[in-house]
């Protein structure tokens, strides 16, 4: 089915997103999350982090199952790397521009 192309690119950036934001929570640290001010670019607390990371990883989870992911459908698995490497490029982008404290 055509829906479970982009599910499975939504899968691979929700799942790439879940791990800076887990990183930094468990990790006691702030960042940037939508929830911040100015959003995405203000520090967000630890918890708040830890939050959007499980929130991510569910969502991520919920699309990884609405799509076929594995060796038997390789452009089902193309586009979930797809994903992955779009949100993992744009936050190499857009991270550096993160406010410091």
């Amino acid at each position: 089915m055509w829906y479970q192309y982009p599910a499975a690119f939504l899968s691979g950036g929700f799942l790439t997103n879940f791990v800076p934001h887990f990183v930094h929570g468990t990790s006691g640290n702030k960042f940037p999350s939508p929830f911040s001010n100015p959003s995405g670019i203000g520090l967000s607390s630890a918890r708040v982090n830890v939050i959007w990371a499980l929130i991510n990883l569910f969502a991520g989870y919920l699309l990884f199952c609405a799509a076929p992911i594995d060796n038997n459908h390789p452009l089902m698995l193309a586009s979930f790397f797809a994903g992955i490497a779009a949100l993992a490029l744009f936050c190499s982008n857009h991270f550096p521009k993160k406010h410091k404290e």
